[in-house]
């Protein structure tokens, strides 16, 4: 449902590594299949690919990554949670279809309890930007632009339901504001409306804008993390800028599941090699490239993260009224 070529983060984990043990030596039987709910290219895909090529290399079996696209990620997912628990199928999931989609679609054709998280792997914020000619310079000030005029300020999104969308949403919801929404088919259309200056407001990822922020032809406000980011140290994080935003965080994330029913011992030898491939000096300068940050963690953890997203976006998906069919 999300790329996230373009994204970066600086927010740290709150999860520490388990080590499984003796759960290591579990080895599949035969071929893997990483599945990716999502188009070649972004990175749920480059993640699965890097992953591939990791486990590959340890089990001596090949590991082949099948993009399964469309319906926000749910075609792909629906594949996985159909499969047979025995390791053979896996899933390289993110934000959208493994915590968004469960509000965001009236008839979704799968539940959370179907799917087993085994581990998250890199995750990185948005970037708030605004055209040059907005009277704003700080989120204070679009705040009270926002608050003078409300509902008649517009915004670009990269789609309906996504996180460029969910994310100004938030920040909205937080602000008591109103703007009006723009939803185009991706970042490059969206990214012409705010150069244009079309809509006022944008909220994007952060490595595909950086250079139009760079440039000079937007104007970066807040990242969407908790923390600043090392591309942009002196743009605030949201949390910063106003007291009503002081909870706000907000991060695309990306995660190895399994169907429910896999074997702890399996989960457990697959969070172990996630976890030695995050720990690997070329995967983190990799993921700098790609402007996230890994996400240490035992499965237990990553559940539990993966939980409270899915009540975080399913309390403003409510709040907002936002309803789409799959499919």
């Amino acid at each position: 449902m999300v790329a996230f070529t373009r994204r970066a983060a600086i927010a740290a984990p709150l999860i520490a590594v388990s080590s499984p043990g003796r759960a290591q030596a579990w080895r599949p039987a035969g071929q893997v299949r990483i599945i990716v709910p999502a188009a070649a290219g972004g990175t749920t895909d480059i993640m699965a690919r890097l992953l591939a090529q990791h486990l590959q290399a340890k089990w001596g079996t090949p590991v082949v990554v099948e993009n399964r696209a469309g319906a926000g990620g749910t075609i792909g997912t629906l594949e996985m949670v159909r499969a047979r628990p025995d390791g053979t199928t896996l899933m390289l999931g993110n934000i959208g279809p493994q915590s968004i989609a469960y509000s965001l679609f009236r008839n979704l054709p799968y539940r959370a309890d179907q799917i087993a998280p085994i581990a998250g792997t890199i995750r990185g914020p948005n970037v708030l930007v605004v055209n040059p000619s907005v009277p704003a310079r700080t989120v204070a000030e679009l705040a009270a632009l926002l608050r003078a005029q409300p509902g008649r300020i517009p915004y670009a999104s990269t789609g309906v339901g996504q996180s460029t969308h969910l994310s100004p949403v938030l920040m909205l919801q937080m602000l008591g504001a109103e703007a009006i929404h723009v939803p185009l088919r991706g970042s490059a259309p969206a990214q012409i409306e705010i150069l244009a200056g079309n809509v006022a407001f944008l909220i994007d990822n952060l490595t595909g804008i950086i250079g139009h922020i760079q440039a000079g032809r937007v104007r970066a406000l807040a990242v969407t993390s908790a923390e600043r980011h090392a591309l942009l140290p002196e743009v605030p994080a949201m949390r910063e800028t106003m007291p009503e935003l002081a909870a706000y965080d907000v991060n695309t994330w990306f995660g190895l599941f399994g169907p429910a029913a896999l074997p702890s011992e399996i989960v457990n030898s697959l969070n172990a090699e996630v976890m030695a491939l995050l720990a690997l000096p070329d995967t983190r300068r990799r993921f700098a490239e790609l402007g996230g940050v890994g996400m240490p963690g035992n499965p237990d953890a990553f559940a539990v993260f993966v939980r409270s997203e899915i009540a975080k976006w399913g309390e403003v998906i409510r709040k907002e009224g936002l309803q789409l069919d799959a499919g």
